[in-house]
């Protein structure tokens, strides 16, 4: 089995409308729940393997708040540039070329692409993977190559605002 947990980075500043899109650091929140949702994933028992991050500030901040509480160090981030920005069909050939060692990877990036991967991979009927939002999806083969469109199952979808309206 293969578990891939998509991760959108979490919240943004728009505060220096001069920044490049790339460049956009996170705000107060976003600082906020990064980490509290790399406790939350922890506590679900996920212990990734190596973390994939679009190089944009804001996923590479977020990637680094949440991998402390998932045990994983700075050297299991890696940052992939084809990530930013990508369509369904990059982010699909970049878990295909996935080391099969791995069994759980977690991808942080960014919508659109998040929530129409979530959607084409497995039924998950998600509208928008919210930032911060995780999604966890089986599938089950060993090789990360054998996953295609419409070949997992959704087993959570987790954001920082759930646990305040159960």
């Amino acid at each position: 089995m293969k578990h891939l947990i998509l991760l959108r980075h979490a919240k943004s500043s728009w505060k220096d409308p001069s920044l490049d899109d790339f460049d956009r650091p996170l705000n107060k929140r976003g600082k906020e729940n990064a980490p509290l949702m790399g406790q939350r994933l922890a506590a679900m028992g996920e212990r990734p393997q190596i973390i994939l991050a679009s190089p944009a500030m804001r996923a590479r901040k977020t990637a680094y708040l949440v991998a402390p509480a998932l045990n994983c160090s700075d050297e299991m981030i890696t940052f992939v540039p084809n990530i930013y920005e990508a369509d369904v069909t990059t982010l699909l050939n970049i878990i295909q070329d996935l080391r099969d060692i791995w069994q759980t990877v977690i991808l942080v990036g960014h919508n659109p692409g998040l929530t129409e991967l979530a959607n084409q991979l497995a039924p998950c009927g998600l509208a928008n993977v919210v930032t911060c939002g995780a999604v966890k999806l089986e599938f089950k083969c060993s090789r990360w190559k054998e996953i295609k469109l419409n070949s997992g199952v959704m087993l959570y979808y987790e954001y920082p605002k759930k646990a305040s309206q159960i």
